[in-house]
């Protein structure tokens, strides 16, 4: 019997399952994420969650490519300055969900095709805008750099990323 407070009635218990493990990822980061407490907070049987997922990586994996989309889709409407600026806000509002989508689970992305073609969607979105790949990496190394030195306090407090993102070199 699960204690949940919010058990799991029909639907879409996949969707359920990426939606408790997005809590705990914002909670504790990928290392608070199991199978095991995802489906207790989706109110199923650990059984169920594996009907729907092999083992934990896949549902890091599941759950990577979903904000992958969700990013990819913010990124491909905005012009080169604003998407740096989002990719930075977004790291830095969500460092859990930035941290899986842009860690060791991202070299293992062939295993895992629905991981493999968000992530590339996303990378799409900057390389269109960015006007070609070689651009899109360098763009994409200085926005990523500055997330990282901002999330791990690297920089002093009164930084602003739009301003080092903006101005003239």
């Amino acid at each position: 019997m699960s204690t949940s407070a919010k058990p799991y009635h029909h639907g879409d218990l996949r969707a359920a399952l990426l939606d408790a493990a997005d809590s705990l990822l914002d909670a504790g980061g990928d290392g608070a994420v199991s199978l095991r407490e995802a489906a207790r907070i989706a109110g199923v049987s650990p059984t169920a969650a594996y009907r729907h997922f092999a083992d934990k990586e896949a549902l890091l994996a599941a759950l990577a490519a979903r904000h992958f989309a969700q990013f990819g889709a913010a990124l491909g409407a905005a012009g080169l300055d604003a998407q740096g600026i989002a990719y930075v806000r977004f790291a830095l509002a969500r460092p859990g969900r930035f941290r899986l989508m842009f860690g060791p689970l991202l070299s293992r992305a062939k295993a895992h095709p629905e991981l493999l073609a968000a992530s590339q969607a996303a990378f799409d979105a900057l390389t269109r805008i960015a006007g070609g790949r070689e651009a899109a990496i360098r763009a994409w190394a200085l926005v990523h750099g500055l997330s990282h030195l901002l999330l791990d306090g690297a920089l002093a407090d009164d930084v602003s990323p739009e301003d080092l993102l903006t101005s003239p070199c």
